[in-house]
């Protein structure tokens, strides 16, 4: 009974951190569109204060101990690849994903990293998919279709380059899972975040220092601008972390279906996004997509990099 309780428990806090990416998802909307901030200067602002924040929680944690990325050549390959190819692109695609469409359908795409990682390993690595793969494929693609027609086949509901930004950000998500496998094998996943989140502040800073074209600081800017940094890294994560020392990874890993889920309803209520039955439909489909080719794998024992294990967290972002 007490295993149970604790199951529950790693339920609601993987639940609570899914939700917690989902409501900053819907404030970058606020932040790219109605505030009209330009992507560079969110970016190189949002990565530099979040990796400090996250290296001075780690140097607490371990009592200093963060440097351990940098004391292997694999780990520090690893950590660097992962912040520039992965985190980065991956919060450049999903910013412009939103700037030019809206929260809700670029979450959708984003959430279909875990298919873009079994196709990489078909490709890249020969792998021969499985049944579950290719009926995940098939009703990830129907899915998709119908949220970016709204049963409307003659036009798309979101502008062409949203669509492309947004599939952008489902490839670069499943290099941030990929990427930071190695430095995580003898890395804290904390220490690890914290340094590619700042190795990504800095690439971005070399572009655009957060201190030039400074935009008008207001109290709605400052207090969104926060509410990413807090919600969408530092508290998830921190639950995460929490959760997978109480449940099993696959239990977990189904509770990322909240975050599109969260994105789509706040869009409604705050942005007065219009969501047709149709396009309800196709939400559900790729997030059942997502779960067939999950437990699939997990059937097989071809987990996919995309889930979590006991031991480890996912460095989403």
């Amino acid at each position: 009974m007490t295993n149970h309780n604790q199951v529950t428990k790693g339920i609601a806090w993987a639940a609570a951190a899914s939700f917690s990416w989902g409501i900053s998802g819907t404030v970058l909307q606020l932040i790219s569109q109605n505030l009209a901030i330009p992507a560079p200067w969110m970016l190189s602002t949002r990565t530099f204060f979040t990796g400090l924040i996250l290296l001075i929680i780690s140097a607490i944690v371990y009592r200093g101990n963060i440097f351990g990325v940098f004391k292997d050549r694999a780990s520090l390959i690893s950590v660097v690849t992962y912040a520039i190819f992965g985190l980065a692109m991956n919060l450049l695609t999903f910013y412009y994903a939103i700037q030019t469409g809206n929260a809700s359908t670029a979450t959708i795409l984003q959430y279909l990293s875990p298919l873009f990682i079994v196709l990489g390993s078909v490709i890249f690595q020969r792998k021969m998919p499985m049944r579950s793969d290719l009926v995940a494929f098939v009703l990830a693609l129907i899915g998709v279709f119908l949220c970016i027609t709204r049963g409307d086949f003659t036009h798309l509901a979101v502008p062409f380059i949203s669509l492309l930004w947004g599939l952008g950000s489902g490839v670069t998500a499943a290099f941030y899972v990929v990427l930071p496998r190695k430095a995580a094998e003898k890395n804290p996943p904390l220490v690890v975040l914290g340094w590619g989140t700042m190795i990504a502040g800095i690439f971005f800073n070399c572009f655009h220092p957060f201190w030039t074209n400074t935009p008008h600081l207001t109290v709605t800017l400052v207090s969104s601008v926060a509410t990413v940094m807090i919600f969408g890294t530092i508290i998830p994560f921190g639950l995460l972390l929490y959760a997978s020392r109480l449940a099993p990874s696959d239990v977990i890993s189904i509770m990322d279906a909240v975050q599109p889920i969260t994105t789509s309803i706040l869009s409604v209520i705050f942005f007065h996004l219009h969501i047709n039955l149709v396009e309800g439909i196709g939400i559900l489909i790729v997030i059942f997509a997502i779960y067939v080719l999950q437990r699939g794998r997990r059937e097989n024992g071809a987990v996919p990099a995309a889930e979590l294990n006991e031991d480890e967290v996912d460095l989403h972002y």
